[in-house]
């Protein structure tokens, strides 16, 4: 069940989490977070189509629910846990995910200034955050987005529709990736 205090948007089933995983460069030997896994509709998209798939959900009851969807898929773990409490892992990673809304941009800051932060992102956005984070002439780049440009190559991959969601978000969402650069762009004034 979806709460309301959790800004709470499920994608509607396996079958399009599987075609917006099949828009990134998830491959079988990597190991993939999904941040605020829900229920694990992506968890299980992911666990088809990559090494292992660590699902990160802090909510008890959703935990639960999670546990048993994804139990019978041995590349999966489940962790209960605060995102932003998470230890993150050590090795090469990628990221995946559909988090509330409302943490994006914490989430976002903890991955880019992480020790080891992981080869892409993949996050399911408000549009209009999303765009912020584009370093471009065209929009106005935000403060977060003059830091992650640094790293990674931003870009929108997709549009979402509302009908992709239960219950629809009442803003444009989209697909950003965010790939990490071979080196580092030096900021120069």
């Amino acid at each position: 069940m979806r709460k309301y205090q959790l800004s709470q948007h499920f994608l509607r089933g396996p079958k399009l989490a599987g075609f917006l995983i099949g828009h990134s460069n998830i491959k079988k030997r990597d190991i993939v977070l999904d941040i605020g896994a829900g229920s694990g509709v992506i968890t299980a998209a992911l666990s088809h189509r990559c090494k292992q798939v660590i699902a990160i959900e802090p909510d008890r009851e959703t935990a639960e629910k999670l546990r048993r969807n994804v139990s019978k898929y041995e590349n999966v773990t489940v962790v209960e846990q605060d995102f932003m409490e998470y230890e993150l892992p050590e090795g090469d990673y990628k990221v995946f995910a559909n988090p509330p809304f409302h943490l994006s941009s914490a989430i976002l800051h903890k991955l880019d200034e992480a020790p080891n932060p992981p080869k892409a992102i993949y996050l399911i956005l408000q549009k209009q955050f999303a765009l912020k984070l584009l370093n471009t002439d065209r929009h106005y780049t935000s403060q977060l987005g003059k830091q992650l440009f640094v790293h990674y190559e931003p870009r929108i991959r997709l549009p979402m529709k509302p009908d992709y969601f239960t219950p629809p978000p009442a803003v444009p969402t989209v697909l950003l990736e965010l790939k990490r650069r071979d080196n580092d762009i030096i900021k120069t004034q």
